[in-house]
């Protein structure tokens, strides 16, 4: 006797591998059984649970290749639940989470220890790095590569301080890593001599403004040139996180003819941020790699739409307010964002910048792909039912009652968004409804063929 659940999503408009087009889904159990078109009829002798999507559109659940849930460690921050809970909110379907927590997770024992926690309590679907340092080889060696997303690498100081500075133990990560690399790239030297300028001519008053001198341009260039001449001399499978800069642009684009395994990724703040606007947000969009200049914004979402980057993140990187409410030296990096990526391309789609077909692409499909995530990332009859639903003509003033992180505060605060994430299903369940919590936690495990 087939006891599975049925549910149908009717009258939507799907955003599929570049075609928006009317349809129904058929959903059995966690899986897409059906996309019905043309009229197509379900099977009347089965029971259905019904969405009605009329007016919506329907577009495979978002992919975050980078987040930051704090956990363990720095659960007064985020978590686990509570972050996966505003990821779902935001029709984040599946994240892979960074390892500088405390302790950093550089073994495999400490990696599977955050998915025994993220089995609990994750809404949405789950995989987590493991994190290099100058010594931890034989770990990196044990991995898992259809099992865990990939290899963190932090070439440049960030939040836990996990660097890997040493010029041998960069070769032997590069050479023998079996899973796809993905790296931080900044200079710590060239950081520390800003800092200490810096400091000479402001004391402990430093401008929020000279966080683009102190974390600059030549520290995100030199530290990208490194990593792609190592991934060319290797043959490694490199992927450049949170590109920040024009010319780390060109560097990859050229890159990728010698060595196509080369990808990069780019986060949605350095598309709606630029370094004019630090007088106005001050340590609420200090992050790392710094946001830079309105050229350098104007090129990253150029690389976008021309596919020279191809995968969209956040960077999700929370903090609590008081933390943030420092000085320069004493705030800290990062921004609070899986909730609103969607919402803030949707902005830049009304505003003519994007298609939704492109940020369809670019935040499910091309994210699937770049890491090899079994059945994820599309619309297709077999693959997860991942889903999210979204009304584009609704508004949403972001605010404190409606952001779902654990610090409650968004850089977006007050921000009337045009969009909005109305339903969100993870296998197959529902796990926001009309815009809130279900309550129904449906995350599994993230698997991968490559």
């Amino acid at each position: 006797m087939d006891t599975l659940h049925y549910h149908l999503i009717k009258n939507g408009t799907i955003v599929n591998e570049g075609k928006s087009f009317k349809a129904d889904i058929l959903i059995k159990g966690e899986i897409i059984e059906k996309v019905l078109l043309n009229g197509e009829i379900p099977d009347i002798s089965r029971k259905y649970t019904t969405t009605d999507a009329t007016g919506y559109i329907v577009i495979p659940g978002i992919v975050d290749d980078q987040v930051h849930f704090r956990e363990p460690g720095a659960t007064h921050k985020a978590d686990i639940r509570s972050e996966s809970a505003a990821a779902v909110l935001g029709g984040v379907t599946s994240y892979m989470d960074m390892p500088n927590n405390n302790p950093p997770a550089t073994t495999i024992e400490q990696l599977e220890s955050k998915y025994n926690i993220a089995n609990k309590d994750s809404f949405a679907n789950y995989s987590f790095y493991l994190g290099a340092t100058n010594d931890n080889i034989k770990e990196i060696q044990r991995i898992n590569s259809h099992k865990i997303c990939g290899l963190k690498v932090f070439m440049g100081s960030s939040t836990g301080n996990m660097l890997v500075d040493n010029k041998e133990s960069l070769e032997l990560i590069f050479q023998k890593s079996p899973t796809l690399i993905a790296t931080h790239c900044e200079s710590e030297d060239i950081i520390r001599r800003n800092t200490e300028n810096a400091i000479i001519q402001y004391g402990d008053k430093i401008p929020f403004f000279e966080h683009a001198n102190i974390r600059s341009r030549e520290a995100c260039i030199e530290s990208t040139k490194e990593a792609i001449n190592l991934a060319l001399k290797h043959r490694s499978r490199l992927h450049i996180l949170h590109v920040s800069t024009k010319e780390e642009i060109e560097l990859i684009k050229s890159a990728k003819q010698i060595n196509p395994y080369i990808t990069a990724e780019v986060c949605v703040h350095y598309m709606m941020f630029n370094s004019t606007m630090y007088e106005e947000y001050g340590s609420k969009m200090k992050c790392n790699p710094s946001i830079k200049t309105r050229e350098d914004q104007i090129a990253i979402r150029n690389a976008v739409k021309d596919g020279i980057i191809k995968v969209i993140a956040t960077d999700h990187a929370p903090h609590t307010i008081d933390e943030k409410n420092n000085n320069y030296l004493n705030a800290p990096s990062g921004l609070p964002l899986v909730q609103h990526s969607l919402q803030l391309m949707l902005e830049l789609y009304k505003q003519g910048i994007f298609t939704i077909e492109e940020i369809v692409d670019r935040m499910s499909h091309s994210p699937a792909k770049c890491f090899g995530i079994q059945k994820r990332g599309f619309i297709k009859e077999g693959y997860y039912a991942d889903l999210s639903i979204v009304d584009l003509s609704a508004k949403q003033i972001v605010s404190s009652s409606n952001i779902g992180y654990k610090c409650k505060w968004s850089p977006f605060e007050g921000k009337e968004f045009s969009s909005k994430v109305i339903h969100t299903f993870v296998n197959g369940t529902q796990v926001v409804a009309n815009g809130a919590l279900t309550g129904t936690k449906a995350g599994k495990r993230i698997t991968f063929s490559i």
